[in-house]
Order: structure tokens, then sequence, then C-alpha cells
């Protein structure tokens, strides 16, 4: 079963020790927030981090935002409080870094529910490790909890060696591990991070290789690339009128009892249509969640 419609264009990390941080952005035009405790909390900050982050998402101000907690490793000295804290917190759900295992996940699902997690709050998965990647399709089918995988493009380039060329061949083996294992367990899956906040060009260019390659977004380390990353995820105004004609006239030859229709010259199937409905049910997404923020001002 395929994960429900929702926008992922642009999941923005946000440091949990950085209180300032975690208030703006409740005004950012992100579709996701990833509010951090690891890699962007010093060790003598976790706690303080971790009460900030717990505050924030319970506070209910990131209106239709989707916010995940980004705990430390159950193998740190924090991971274990981290989820304790964020299992009624209100977040949407967890990420995990690191993961190798479905044996991470079904323990962690079992420290969710042990600290009274509602069944809403999901397992997100940091895929970022060469076992991660060779174990990508046991880890996506180990729990109805999982809400999706996340790209950490940068620890696995370190630890595969490999360098970050524009067309990310050395790692394309990696990244289509990944998206096959969650498309074929019905998850979400976000590119990961680009690096050169000066490059805009660069980043543009890797917003349309994720985009071609099946992400539904890409994770974000700053503000001023929420916009372009909305704009390359987002299906076009013209893909969107295109996908409500061929859902109209298909509806239209079943009722006549076919079960194709040509629309101008196209052949159109029930595989079209279902993709379709896919993108049209993403627009509305994107359109009630910007009218959400235009609300807030």
């Amino acid at each position: 079963m395929a994960a429900p419609a929702r926008p992922r264009r642009s999941v923005l990390y946000m440091p949990g020790s950085n209180t300032r941080a975690l208030e703006k952005a409740k005004t950012l035009a992100a579709d996701g927030l990833i509010l951090d405790l690891e890699d962007a909390v010093a060790p003598d900050s976790k706690a303080e981090a971790r009460a900030n982050v717990v505050a924030a998402a319970a506070s209910g101000g990131y209106g239709r935002r989707e916010v995940l907690i980004r705990t430390n490793g159950l193998n740190t000295p924090w991971g274990y409080a981290d989820i304790k804290a964020a299992a009624t917190s209100g977040c949407d759900g967890i990420l995990l870094p690191k993961v190798e295992s479905a044996d991470t996940v079904r323990q962690v699902e079992a420290l969710l529910a042990a600290n009274g997690a509602p069944d809403s709050t999901l397992i997100w998965c940091m895929m970022e490790t060469p076992l991660g990647m060779l174990n990508a399709a046991e880890i996506a089918g180990a729990s109805a909890r999982l809400g999706g995988f996340v790209m950490g493009t940068s620890d696995l380039a370190k630890d595969l060696h490999c360098h970050h060329t524009p067309m990310r061949l050395p790692m394309i083996t990696s990244l289509g591990l990944c998206l096959l294992a969650a498309r074929a367990h019905g998850l979400a899956i976000l590119d990961g991070v680009y690096l050169d906040l000066n490059d805009a060009d660069g980043f543009a260019e890797a917003c349309r290789q994720g985009l071609e390659l099946g992400f539904d977004g890409k994770t974000l380390i700053h503000p001023k690339t929420v916009a372009a990353a909305n704009a390359a995820f987002a299906p076009g105004e013209d893909e969107v009128a295109w996908s409500r004609r061929i859902i109209e006239a298909h509806a239209e030859a079943e009722k006549a009892g076919q079960g194709v229709v040509v629309v101008d010259g196209k052949l159109i199937e029930n595989l079209h249509v279902a993709n379709a409905r896919r993108l049209v049910a993403l627009a509305e997404a994107i359109a009630a969640l910007e009218s959400d923020l235009a609300a807030q001002g």
C-alpha cells in the first residue's frame, strides 16, 4: 500500500539546542522539520536540547508541517531517554540515526509502545551506512509503525570512501536499494542534504536528480534552500491539469464499459490513472499546507 499523499518537498533540520531556531521554524515554508538531537548537538548540551525539542513539539505551533525528532542512537548514553521523551511529545515521528537492522526498528517500536506513544507516532530510519544499504529491504518491512527512510548521504560517502560528484554515481546503487525497499513497503523516502549553500545551480540540479530518481523531497540544512526544493518537488500546473483530465476521461470510459481511453493520442490505462490521482492528491495537500502558512501570516 502506498504512503498517503503528504507534502515532503522540503524537510529542514533544526538544531535542538537552539531555541530561537526552533521558534523560527514555525514561520518557515518547509513541508517538514527534523528537530535534531544528534549531529547538531554537542554532548554536554544533549539533555537541554531534549527538553527544548519536546517542548517545541508539544507546543503545537507548527501547523500542518510534519515534525520529526531525530534521536541519538540506542548505543549512546542519550538514545533511550530521547525516545522516551519523544514518545508523548506530540511529534509525528522519531528519526533513528544509522539504522542497520530490522531488530533496531523493532526494539524502538517496543520502547515507543512501553512509553505511551500513540499509534500515529511513526518511526523513520536514517539510511547512511553500507550495512544499512545491504539490509534496506528487511528494515523497510520491520514494523507497521515505519513511516519512511531519510538518506544520510554525507555519512554514507564517508563510509564508502567515495566522492561527492554532481551525478552521484558512486552512491547510485545505495540510493536505488533504499528507493526499491521503501516503495516495496509503501514508505516515503527523502533525499540527502546538499552541502554547498553557495551553489544554487548545483542544488537545483541535485533536486532535479532526486525527483527523477523517485524521492519525495529533499532534506535541507538551511532555510534559504526551502523555496527551491518546494518548487523542484511540486507537481507542475500542467502536470496536475493533465492528471485531472485523464482521471475524468478514464472515469467516463469505465462508465461506458471500456478499460482504456485515448486522450490527445495517448493510451491511458489504470496505471496512469493511479499516478494521476497521486499527483492530484499531492497538489491538493500542498495547497492546503500553503493556505495554512498564509493564514499564519
